[in-house]
């Protein structure tokens, strides 16, 4: 990804940080998180399904789950998160 790309990804990403802060002023952070994980997971089955027409939904799944993963042993080892 070219540095605009990665700017233009980041900042998307970042809308949707800044409404799960919105969303945590009156919902606590538990359940917005658990609200978002939810809702990724149904927008990329349907990007799967709908978008994309993966075959193996089961790769699909794998592939998600790991790129999740790193994502997240990523951010939690930012000392600015």
């Amino acid at each position: 990804m070219d540095s605009t790309a990665t700017e233009k990804f980041v900042r998307l990403a970042d809308r949707f940080v800044r409404t799960a802060n919105k969303a945590n002023a009156k919902i606590p952070a538990t359940e917005v998180h658990m609200a978002f994980l939810y809702g990724a997971a149904r927008y990329n089955a349907f990007v799967a399904k709908n978008v994309i027409d993966v075959a193996d939904h089961e790769a699909f799944v794998t592939e998600m789950a790991a790129t999740y993963s790193e994502m997240l042993r990523n951010h939690l080892a930012d000392p600015n998160v």
